[in-house]
């Protein structure tokens, strides 16, 4: 399935200059969305991974079901004021602002294996914060698994040469 036929083109949202590529008409096709979920499980097969951690909030619809998949626990890496108990807290900028993610100081236990996985990489900023908080709290990152790569925009070289996958290329 060519997933690339549902993702939409926003021009100039959230602001002007930027090219928004909207996944809300591939979330609704029941096919796309399964899809979706399997080409990004499909690497992390047998790699023995013992949790995903995902963005909100589009992370955590690919994430989540991810986790299931591969028969990981979830980790969900939220925004400023959103997890109630004690935090570690790590900063990151986009292509248009900074912000703040926080984790649960007891969501990842120092070994486990994490795979970080989001709905887009376009400057890297947000993965590579989610990669801080992660080894912070004392996990291994396996790796990281996007189902956008928005590639003009280098995300990557955030990632110091971990393993990274995209299922769509622009």
């Amino acid at each position: 399935m060519k997933l690339e036929q549902f993702i939409r083109d926003v021009p100039d949202f959230p602001i002007p200059g930027i090219l928004y590529r909207d996944i809300t008409p591939l979330l609704r096709d029941p096919g796309a969305l399964a899809a979706s979920v399997e080409a990004m499980t499909a690497p992390w097969r047998g790699r023995q991974v013992d949790l995903v951690a995902a963005m909100e909030a589009r992370g955590f619809i690919f994430g989540a079901a991810m986790a299931l998949k591969l028969g990981a626990g979830f980790v969900p890496v939220r925004k400023e004021g959103k997890l109630p108990w004690k935090t570690r807290r790590a900063e990151y900028s986009l292509e248009y602002r900074e912000d703040v993610l926080h984790v649960h100081e007891d969501a990842v236990e120092p070994g486990q294996k994490v795979l970080v996985a989001d709905d887009l990489i376009a400057t890297g900023g947000t993965a590579a914060a989610v990669v801080d908080l992660v080894e912070q709290l004392g996990a291994e990152v396996v790796g990281l698994q996007f189902l956008i790569e928005l590639s003009d925009l280098q995300g990557r070289a955030l990632l110091n040469g971990r393993e990274v996958y995209s299922v769509v290329v622009y």
